[in-house]
């Protein structure tokens, strides 16, 4: 089962798709990290928050770009978090896809969603603000965007996070065994 959770900032996305990988029982849990350590409070956070996990039995395996190279064989249940960072990373580091991200991501989805029983996929909701950006991050929503859409195309399950209010547009939490 593919499963799509989008939401502003802060929103509460995140632990809500922490929550419903817990809830559907399907262990060993993979946590797939596409935050790259930029600086010094990259690395402290990202080692914050890679104990948190721990403590939930989540494996963490960092990603930045090349998602369809890995293997995650063996993993009941995938959390990757989060298409905004890796879009960015595919698009803006060095060996990734560049003008080719989306296709790549979704490449790497698809492969991802073959090897495991569950794939839980985080990302961002930016394209509401309403604010003219320049043509560079303009081009990353437009890469977000489709991801986005062909993400939920797929999903059996699609939902937005509001206020930490799961708002569902596709499928039915029921499905997945847990109704929160």
């Amino acid at each position: 089962m593919l499963i799509l959770i989008t939401g502003g900032s802060g929103s509460g996305k995140s632990e809500f798709a922490e929550n419903l990988v817990l809830g559907l029982h399907t262990k060993p849990y993979l946590y797939i990290a596409t935050m790259y350590p930029f600086d010094e409070e990259c690395h402290q956070r990202i080692a914050r928050h890679r104990n948190m996990r721990a403590e939930k039995q989540f494996d963490t395996l960092e990603r930045y770009t090349g998602l369809k190279d890995a293997d995650v064989s063996g993993y009941g249940t995938v959390l990757l978090e989060c298409m905004s960072n890796l879009t960015a990373n595919e698009m803006y580091q060095e060996g990734g896809a560049g003008d080719r991200c989306v296709e790549e991501i979704m490449a790497g989805i698809r492969r991802i969603s073959g090897q495991c029983r569950h794939l839980v996929i985080v990302s961002n909701e930016i394209f509401s603000d309403g604010i003219d950006y320049d043509e560079e991050t303009a081009q990353y929503q437009q890469y977000l965007g489709k991801i986005n859409r062909e993400a939920a195309k797929l999903a059996d399950l699609a939902v937005e996070v509001v206020y930490s209010i799961p708002v569902i547009h596709k499928g039915s939490l029921e499905e997945c065994g847990k109704a929160l």
